[in-house]
């Protein structure tokens, strides 16, 4: 049950916390595939990566309105404090050569107001930008995507140690249950001079070690619970009832009824990994096509007016209007481009490494999930059978003690001894959980 914790930090450090769960009733009782649904209407983290897709898809519009028209409008109204002056030659006044006589051109008040509207018709870096853009989508979504899959991993493992947890408890209580009904029968034998004080007293330490592993069992499922609602996003003040039976998710492992089909194709962390291969395609391609020329259209209307007077509207307006094309085209930067373009294309080269790496690794996770979970299965049955052993021996000698046969110590260590094989099989049912999920995440099928 110390794994508990472990998982606890787990999730408080992928942040998952409640959201939106102030309403809920009192108490809800969950089946595991309800209380990971809940997880994902409720989580923070899965709300901010819904918020990074909506994000994405705006990204994907504004690369998109790069090439569709741009209207601009402008206005300007001038008041000279002091015109400019320009110096003419005198003889053209008949002044002497080499003279220069000062004059004002323009009036005191000018305005002009315009629209410009502009068309790409042609850029590389556009195409290729549109592209990319769309690439981020996918990523933000397969993002997503992956975290739901964290999510549902943590929410099944606590949900896992909750129900273990309750299992062992009422294991205990059964415990407790007859260490009192042999405490009772030892205390009469002992008024009745049939015992010893000793056996009493080791027959209390049965008792109370028994009381002990009720306290340890709720403390570990009001933990248990706790990452479980954190885990969910579910009101951490109200209860929470499960309606999961624990063998209903054994049994099928131990029968080894579960099988899988492997195709790292298929996986997230693969397709990942397959995203950032062409996304890192479309940043070589985008680096290239800046070689080729840029080619826009434009439209200009201009009307202006100009006047001594601040009351320019009753001046007569003079239009100007003019149509074109651009094209623009860098000639020389000093080999700038060409290192921009070995850049993207070792990166490129960096991507194409990692897909091929996660798909090794992808196998790697899944052969070692299968020698794992045949591991848990033998040590899981191992553990029950010595479970089972143990509760036998207990037995026994308990029939033994109260015919006077055994000793009250022998009863104690055997007590102890079936204790820690319970315990040892708490464990291992916890191991052979998380190796049915930590397999399932192999496989993509989590």
């Amino acid at each position: 049950m110390k794994t508990i914790i472990k998982v606890y930090l787990l999730i408080l450090t992928m942040g998952l916390v409640e959201f939106g769960a102030n309403a809920q009733e009192d108490s809800i009782t969950f089946s595991l595939l309800e209380a990971q649904q809940f997880a994902m209407e409720n989580s923070y983290v899965l709300h901010n990566t819904s918020q990074d897709i909506e994000l994405a898809r705006k990204k994907v519009w504004e690369t998109i309105t790069v090439g569709l028209p741009q209207v601009t409008g402008g206005a300007n109204y001038n008041m000279f404090l002091n015109l400019p002056v320009s110096l003419l030659p005198g003889e053209i006044f008949g002044g002497e050569p080499g003279t220069y006589i000062p004059v004002k051109f323009g009036q005191d008040y000018n305005s002009d107001f315009g629209l410009n509207v502009t068309q790409l018709i042609f850029d590389g870096s556009y195409i290729v930008g549109v592209g990319s853009s769309q690439l981020y989508l996918d990523l933000s979504k397969q993002a997503h995507e992956k975290v739901e899959i964290d999510i549902r991993d943590a929410v099944a493992q606590a949900y896992y140690m909750v129900l273990i947890g309750e299992r062992y408890k009422i294991v205990m209580e059964e415990s407790l249950l007859n260490a009192q009904n042999l405490f009772a029968e030892t205390k009469i034998y002992f008024d009745n001079g049939f015992r010893e004080e000793q056996d009493v007293s080791q027959v209390k330490i049965i008792l109370k070690n028994a009381e002990n592993e009720i306290l340890k069992a709720d403390r570990e499922i009001s933990i248990a619970k706790i990452v479980l609602k954190y885990a969910m996003g579910y009101n951490l003040e109200n209860d929470i009832k499960l309606s999961g039976v624990l063998e209903n998710y054994l049994l099928p492992l131990v029968g080894r009824e579960n099988s899988f089909q492997f195709d790292f194709n298929n996986h997230i962390d693969y397709r990942l990994a397959q995203s950032n291969f062409q996304f890192n395609e479309k940043l070589l391609k985008l680096e290239k096509v800046t070689y080729l020329p840029s080619i826009s259209a434009f439209y200009n209307y201009n009307k202006a007016a100009y006047g001594n007077s601040a009351n320019l509207f009753k001046s007569d307006w003079y239009p100007s209007s003019l149509i074109g094309f651009q094209v623009s085209m860098q000639l020389f930067n000093s080999g700038q481009k060409r290192s921009r373009v070995q850049q993207a294309s070792i990166e490129l080269d960096k991507a194409e490494t990692e897909q091929k790496l996660a798909g090794i690794t992808l196998q790697k996770d899944y052969l070692t999930a299968q020698a794992e979970m045949e591991s848990a299965i033998e040590r899981f049955e191992n553990d029950r059978e010595n479970r089972d052993l143990a509760k036998g021996i207990l037995d026994k000698t308990k029939i033994k003690f109260i015919n006077g046969i055994s000793s009250s110590t022998e009863l104690s260590q055997l007590e102890t001894q079936y204790i820690n094989s319970f315990q040892a099989l708490v464990n291992s049912t916890l191991q052979l959980l998380q190796a049915d999920l930590k397999l399932k995440k192999a496989v993509g099928a989590l």
